[in-house]
């Protein structure tokens, strides 16, 4: 029989405790920081008239009616993406960097900023901007580059408010798109403002509230976009275009749950569409808007691939013969004739 495992701690971490033994001063820095953090976010009552602190402030702040009950996921999805790039930190060179002070300055004058202004929304704003500083200041420019992207995620703990006014554009392009599908494949229909009604009898008549813009999933979906870029996509430039297009993804989620409601309308009733299948089909926003990303991504992949798989034909041509793209006006007087 094989002889039992010895109950040794692993190899990750042994080496963490031997860190940790071998760095106290950055221990205790650290210690330090966290104390003060939650200090000042979780013990100092200053907004509201002084009856919250800027940790009771947010997770009030993030409710269904500001759309931003999603920003509770967000310490978790940071803890997530630490444990994604784990074993990337514990091989990473560590050091310390002072440029990460300059980081936790731009922190701290945010939230002196939120204290003087009372607006919480600004002490949040600080969160990206001490957790990179501090990374980068304890333990080098090496992890606080695998670190940037989980540090930046953060932003999305602040409930953006100012979103909202967005509601009345996106309830038009939603409108006037889903009512140009439904005519297309045969569902007869007239669009004004924000309703469609149906053309055949009046058989339906549909308000496309403020809720069906697209409003209450840009931030969820936006979120979503930013993991996706970050594990899937290689290419800075890749990365920008899939992220700057969420807020169009969520658009393509509302106008395919719009336009399936009109499809039931006509399939169905109006009843049946504008009752239960309305109430439920708010699910189907993120299967649309997650294949739209998967779409673009894969356009932008294949666009990408394509002067290099040119490039590979023209390597691989017969021997003795020059590849199409050196010169052409060139091979005019290199041909060989026969008399």
């Amino acid at each position: 029989m094989n002889a039992p495992e010895s109950k040794e701690p692993s190899a990750k971490s042994r080496d963490f405790v031997e860190w940790c033994k071998t760095n106290p001063i950055a221990i205790a820095l650290l210690v330090a920081i966290a104390g003060t953090f939650f200090y000042f976010f979780g013990a100092i009552h200053l907004f509201v008239n002084g009856t919250e602190t800027a940790a009771r402030w947010a997770w009030n702040a993030w409710n269904p009616e500001q759309d931003q009950e999603h920003s509770k996921l967000v310490p978790f999805m940071f803890l997530g993406l630490i444990a994604y790039h784990w074993g990337e930190l514990v091989k990473a060179r560590k050091g310390s960097s002072k440029s990460g002070l300059a980081f936790i300055a731009i922190g701290l004058l945010f939230y002196l900023a939120s204290t003087r202004c009372l607006e919480p929304r600004m002490a949040l704003v600080s969160l990206p901007f001490i957790f990179y500083g501090s990374t980068l200041y304890v333990w080098g420019k090496e992890v606080g580059r695998i670190m940037l992207f989980p540090c930046a995620f953060l932003i999305f703990l602040i409930p953006f408010g100012a979103i909202q006014q967005l509601s009345f554009h996106l309830q038009y392009i939603v409108t006037d798109i889903a009512s140009f599908l439904g005519n297309l494949v045969g569902v007869h229909n007239q669009a004004i403002g924000t309703t469609i009604s149906g053309s055949a009898n009046g058989g339906f008549r549909f308000e496309v509230a403020e809720g069906c813009s697209g409003i209450h999933s840009i931030i969820a979906i936006t979120m979503l976009t930013s993991i996706y870029m970050h594990i899937a996509e290689n290419v800075l430039w890749k990365k920008i275009v899939v992220f700057c297009s969420s807020v169009a993804f969520a658009i393509i989620g509302n106008i395919g749950r719009i336009f399936t409601i009109l499809l039931v309308a006509k399939i169905f009733n109006a009843n049946i569409a504008s009752g239960p299948y309305h109430e439920y089909s708010g699910y189907l926003i993120y299967p649309f808007a997650i294949l739209a990303m998967l779409g673009l991504s894969a356009v932008l992949n294949r666009l990408e691939s394509k002067p290099g798989a040119e490039s590979s034909n023209d390597e691989t041509d017969e021997p003795g013969r020059r590849s199409s793209s050196h010169k052409p006006m060139r091979r005019k007087v290199t041909y060989d004739y026969d008399y």
